[in-house]
C-alpha cells in the first residue's frame, strides 16, 4: 500500500509537472492575436502583389490586342495596295483596261470592307437619321418625301452598331 502512494504520489508530480510544462508553452492571448494579425498582414501584402501583378497582366494584354487588331487589319488591305502598286508601276496604253484595273481593285477593297464586317451607308433617297447622317445643306424638292436625302457628298461607314464615319448628306423638305 506505502508502494501505491508513492506510486500515485509520482503519477501526481508527473501530471503537475506536465501542466506546468503546458502552461508555459501555451501562447498567451496577446501572443495568439499577435501571430494572427502577423498573417492577415502576409495574407494581405500577398493578395495586393497579386493584384498588382494581374493589373499589370491585363494592361500589357489589353496593348498587344489593341497591335494585334490593328495588324491584322492592316494585313488585310496590304492586297489591295499592291494592286494599285502594280496598276501604277504599268504603262497604260488603253484607257479602257487601266479603268477595268482599277474597277477591279475598288472590288477588291469593298470585299475587304465585308471581310471585316465594315458596311456602307447613307444613299441618296435614303430617309436621314440624326444618329447616322451629319447633313451639312438643306433643300427643298417636291418630288422627294420630307427628310429625304437628296446628294450624299461622303459616304458613311459602320462596323455593327458602332459608326466609323457618319454620312455627309443634303436633306430636302
Amino acid at each position: 500500500m506505502a508502494e501505491n502512494k508513492e506510486n500515485l504520489q509520482a503519477e501526481e508530480t508527473v501530471e503537475e509537472a506536465v501542466e506546468e510544462i503546458v502552461e508555459e508553452t501555451e501562447p498567451t492571448a496577446e501572443e495568439k492575436l499577435t501571430a494572427e494579425l502577423d498573417e492577415t498582414k502576409d495574407k494581405l501584402l500577398r493578395v495586393m502583389a497579386e493584384y498588382d501583378n494581374f493589373r499589370k497582366r491585363s494592361q500589357k494584354e489589353k496593348e498587344s490586342a489593341y497591335g494585334d487588331t490593328k495588324a491584322n487589319t492592316i494585313a488585310e488591305f496590304l492586297p489591295v495596295y499592291d494592286n494599285f502598286m502594280r496598276a501604277m508601276s504599268t504603262e497604260a496604253t488603253d484607257l479602257d483596261s487601266f479603268k477595268k484595273g482599277i474597277e477591279m481593285i475598288f472590288n477588291q477593297y469593298g470585299e475587304t470592307f465585308k471581310k471585316l464586317g465594315v458596311e456602307s451607308f447613307g444613299e441618296k433617297g435614303e430617309t436621314f437619321d440624326p444618329n447616322i447622317h451629319n447633313a451639312v445643306m438643306h433643300g427643298e424638292d417636291d418630288s422627294l418625301p420630307e427628310n429625304c436625302i437628296s446628294d450624299v457628298f461622303s459616304t458613311g461607314y459602320k462596323m455593327g452598331d458602332r459608326i466609323i464615319r457618319p454620312a455627309v448628306v443634303k436633306v430636302v423638305n
